[in-house]
Order: structure tokens, then C-alpha cells, then sequence
């Protein structure tokens, strides 16, 4: 992997990012972190992945997870979560993100959730190994096929299925959380406040925040960013400058975008521009 932008904190730290050309909903990410804490996050996509080496601490739906060595990380669509090293020399770890009508079209199942972040299975990790590196490596569209099918053959015996639309949160749907974050989707580049959003959720300001940290294991405003911040992903995969980007999802300029975007997913937009192929000049 090439060398880590200066706004990490330690030599060591890698991270890059692989789009395919010929496939939709599919990133695949590599990292080696050392110092860097990623700020809580989350991904409009599954989160497949293994743990190669060292330990991952992360907070996961309000909990403490430790990820160790040889262990698969299985995470949901929307879920906030963090991520540091456990141990002195870090941890290394390669995850594919997928959207779910991905997992829908290629395993013929929709609805996945997986009940727990970190599994400890030897022959699923084994499995799932061998596919991420065929996914990284692949020469044709086939062959990165082939191997998506099977990272999620690998990894469908940990899976429910709830048979069609979004996995559920460990706390069941609530429908009055749910009106609040349809109202950040819509109005993602506004200066919402927590009196809009609890209004949309038809709660007081500070009994909707108790509600929503709880259900959510993070504040509306973490959330809000987190989803700001995966918008300009998908921006700046799809080529915009840094600068728009920063204006469309509500961002002071492009210097709080970098900083944002390199806390939450440790590269910067230029970076992972470039790591996907859709470096801009200007």
C-alpha cells in the first residue's frame, strides 16, 4: 500500500480504498492502523471483512468489541461505529462494503442482519480470506464476480434473514426515530437543529436525544455528520471536487472536509480520490 496522508498520527498507518468499474455498490478497503482512533461513522452498506493481524477495539450499537486476530467483522447498513488499535503494533484487516441490493442480486436473499460484529470462525474466516484477496486481485469483471459470491457464500451461514428491506436495529423499529432520520436525508446540507428533528419525530428536544443516543448508541448530530460524510464518499467517487462536495453536504469549506473525512475514514478526499481512480485536477 502507498504511503498514509499526513493527517495521520503514526508512520505506520495505511489505509486505501478499490472501487470496481463494471460493479455498483461494491467498495473494498485495506488498512494497517497503528494510532489513528476513527471517529464513529457509518456505512449505507454491509461491512464484510477480516481481521489479518493484531487487535481492533470498536463501539458497536453502545457496546465495547474486541476484533482479534483471524476473526470476521460483520457489520449492518447504518450503524454508527468507531475503531483503534488494541494493541502496540495496531491491527490490520481487509473489509468489502456492499449495499444491499448487492447481497440481494448475488446471494438471492434479502434482509440479512447479522447479530454479532466479531465471529471467530476458522473456515468462514478461511473462506472469506481467500475471497477478499480474489476480490482485490482480480483481473475481469468474472473473476471479482465469482469472488463476491463467494465472500457472501462465506459468510451467509451468520446471517438472519428477515426476507426483504433494511435489518433492524437490536431495538426493533421505531418509527418515530425513523421520521427524524428521513428528515436528515432530506435536508442533509441544512443547519438542522434538535428542536427540527424532534419535532419530525414528535418528542421533546432533550427526551428525543435520550431516545435516539439509546436506540442509535450515538447523538443526532454524530449521526447527522456520519451521513454527511457518506454522502461526500459517494461524491467524490463519482468525481466532484472537494470544494462542492464540501458546500453540498453542508460543511464549513474544504478544510473541514478533510478533516472530517480523513477522522472518520482515515485518508483524505484527495487520497481516496486518487486510491479509487477519480483524481481531479482542479
Amino acid at each position: 500500500m502507498e504511503a498514509v496522508p499526513d493527517l495521520f498520527e503514526h508512520a505506520s498507518d495505511r489505509a486505501q480504498f478499490k472501487q470496481p468499474a463494471h460493479r455498483a455498490g461494491v467498495e473494498l478497503y485495506r488498512a494497517h492502523i497503528v494510532r489513528h482512533a476513527f471517529e464513529p461513522h457509518t456505512h449505507e452498506a454491509y461491512g464484510l471483512g477480516v481481521i489479518d493481524a493484531g487487535v481492533e477495539r470498536f463501539r458497536y450499537r453502545g457496546s465495547d468489541h474486541l476484533a482479534p486476530p483471524q476473526s470476521l467483522v460483520l457489520m449492518n447498513p447504518d450503524v454508527l461505529h468507531t475503531g483503534r488499535a488494541e494493541t502496540a503494533h495496531g491491527w490490520r484487516y481487509r473489509m468489502a462494503y456492499l449495499d444491499a441490493a448487492v447481497v440481494r442480486d448475488v446471494i438471492g436473499q434479502a434482509g440479512w442482519t447479522f447479530c454479532a460484529p466479531v465471529l471467530e470462525d476458522a473456515a468462514s474466516v478461511r473462506r472469506a480470506s481467500i475471497a477478499l484477496q480474489a476480490l482485490w486481485t482480480a483481473t475481469s469483471p468474472l473473476a471479482f464476480d465469482g469472488a463476491l459470491l463467494d465472500l457472501l457464500q462465506a459468510v451467509q451461514p451468520h446471517a438472519r434473514t428477515t426476507g426483504a428491506g433494511t435489518p433492524e436495529g437490536p431495538r426493533g423499529p421505531d418509527a418515530a426515530l425513523q421520521r427524524a432520520l428521513d428528515l436528515m436525508h432530506d435536508r442533509l446540507a441544512d443547519p438542522l437543529s434538535l428542536a427540527d428533528l424532534a419535532a419530525a419525530a414528535g418528542l421533546s428536544p432533550f427526551h428525543f436525544q435520550r431516545r435516539f443516543k439509546a436506540h442509535h448508541g450515538a447523538t443526532p448530530h454524530q449521526m447527522l455528520m456520519a451521513l454527511r460524510l457518506y454522502r461526500a464518499k459517494r461524491q467524490l467517487a463519482a468525481g466532484l471536487a472537494p470544494a462542492q462536495v464540501a458546500a453540498d453536504v453542508g460543511l464549513v469549506d474544504q478544510a473541514h472536509l478533510t478533516r472530517r473525512f480523513a477522522g472518520m475514514y482515515g485518508v483524505t478526499p484527495a487520497r481516496y480520490q486518487r486510491d479509487i481512480g477519480r483524481r481531479r485536477d482542479a
